[in-house]
């Protein structure tokens, strides 16, 4: 039997000016056919669960499509249109097939009305040209804005289960044996889910504690029940102006979709009735260093405002500003500044220049940051690593890059391009070692967890400014549905 993979990821923030465009995926990955396989089967993503689950189960895999980019501005009309035309033109030359393994992020969305929910849109286009009876799969991140077009195309949907992501590849795993079950009549999943009206809070996704875990309790308590197949949390993107921003609930089983929907309002109502505990906390700037500086060092400061996997632009400057004005500790901060980058390689190692640093992206993250710093080191900006880091990707490119230390204690690497900061390579790559700074910034929120906690005494996320703020009542929504809390409050 033969199985298509497809899959479009991109994680759209509708409040970043730029928008992402079809050059943006070429950049990235844009991959048809048998590049599918040479890209991403030997990664940590959910595409390498499809391929190696598939090949256990002695199904043939049949790459056909896939596309992805870093998280950005919203996708354009014209660029959306022609990744589902790519995809849909590699599905009718696949031939017959007998199933299909899908991979769309889930926070898509394009310029248009009918474009918001990008991967609704496109996941209900490949099941009008499929039918409705072959099965269709589908995997992805908790970081979805789930709409009722992604379920009903969808045999079964599954989410990560860990933020960070480090279990792409077992959910593309699972995703590939219920494959299997299905292909062999064992099964016929059946997917239902519910929709609380609860945005739960960025700064409060961090699945493995509280408040998190103990939903993620019930769901592992609940897959004993007979006829339960899998079930997600979906914990939503707050930086997507859509109607289905907020949380969701997924339950699939086999072939009982009262008992599906009923499992799913269930944890629904969990979620309702303690609505509070996910709401946030903020620490800004000034006390996230005091408590960095008299702490046993190193201390991840995460950036949230600035969170590159949010779509930001990974150049925010206020923590710098913060620790420049003070001059009374050792940090290390990665700013995506192309132009300071190669001035600091134009003047060579030792070179002693004064640079604007920053802040040249979004007027939203900060000035540019003034300094005379030494060169210390030039670098190609390339690195690998094979550790599971959030997701999946193994290699990483920074571009043209720069070391440069300025004479308040603080060492800057300048990258050419935007990165995010996924792996603690980025630093050693660089020749240098967590442990010489007390602080460490990593512009993000969950994310860089998986890779700095092993390095770091502790993580503080830090309430900056931005277009990833992890306060939303900083954003202008316009279609985000209503009553939404923290937006207004709701009955139990």
């Amino acid at each position: 039997m033969r199985v298509g993979i497809i899959g479009i990821q991109h994680e759209s923030n509708t409040f970043i000016r730029e928008p992402t465009t079809f050059a943006d995926f070429e950049a990235a990955r844009s991959l048809g056919g048998e590049a599918i396989r040479e890209s991403l089967q030997d990664t940590n993503h959910e595409v390498a669960g499809f391929f190696e689950g598939l090949a256990a189960a002695g199904l043939e895999a049949v790459p056909i499509y896939f596309a992805m980019t870093l998280p950005s501005g919203a996708i354009t009309a014209e660029t959306a249109e022609t990744l589902v035309q790519n995809l849909l033109d590699g599905l009718s030359e696949a031939g017959p097939l007998d199933g299909i393994l899908a991979a769309p992020h889930g926070a898509g969305a394009a310029v248009g009305d009918d474009l918001r929910d990008f991967d609704g849109c496109w996941l209900a286009r490949v099941r009008q040209v499929i039918g409705d009876d072959l099965p269709m799969i589908t995997t992805i991140d908790p970081h979805a804005n789930l709409s009722e077009r992604m379920v009903a195309a969808s045999d079964a949907v599954i989410a990560y289960a860990t933020n960070p992501h480090i279990d792409q590849k077992a959910r593309g795993l699972e995703a590939a044996e219920l494959m299997r079950r299905t292909l062999a009549g064992e099964i016929k999943p059946v997917t239902a889910a519910a929709y609380p009206p609860v945005a739960i809070n960025i700064e409060r996704q961090c699945t493995s504690a509280a408040p998190c875990r103990p939903m993620y309790e019930i769901l592992e308590r609940m897959r004993d029940q007979p006829g339960v197949l899998s079930n997600s949390i979906v914990l939503g993107f707050p930086y997507a102006d859509v109607e289905e921003m907020g949380s969701a609930l997924i339950v699939v089983t086999d072939n009982d979709p009262a008992q599906a929907q009923a499992l799913a309002d269930e944890v629904a109502d969990y979620l309702i009735s303690h609505r509070q505990e996910f709401a946030g906390e903020f620490i800004d700037i000034p006390t996230a260093i005091d408590q960095a500086v008299a702490g046993e060092g190193p201390v991840c400061l995460m950036d949230m405002g600035d969170n590159v996997g949010g779509g930001s632009t990974a150049d925010g400057t206020f923590i710098a500003h913060e620790l420049h004005r003070r001059a009374d500790t050792t940090a290390y901060v990665c700013i995506h500044d192309p132009e300071s980058a190669a001035m600091a390689r134009g003047a060579g190692v030792g070179a002693r220049i004064t640079l604007q640093i920053g802040g040249k992206m979004d007027d939203s993250l900060g000035t540019p940051l003034e300094a005379e710093v030494t060169v210390r080191s030039l670098h190609d900006g390339d690195f690998h690593d094979s550790e599971v880091r959030h997701g999946g990707q193994t290699v990483y490119r920074m571009g043209d890059s720069a070391i440069v230390d300025t004479d308040t204690g603080i060492t800057i690497c300048l990258t050419s391009l935007r990165i995010v900061p996924f792996s603690i390579k980025q630093i050693t790559s660089c020749g240098l070692e967590p442990r010489d700074f007390q602080i460490l910034v990593a512009k993000g929120v969950q994310a860089p967890a998986a890779a700095y906690e092993p390095v770091c005494t502790s993580l503080i996320r830090v309430n900056t400014p931005g277009p990833t703020s992890a306060d939303m009542h900083s954003f202008d929504y316009q279609y985000r549905r209503q009553p939404l809390f923290p937006f207004e409050e709701i009955g139990n």
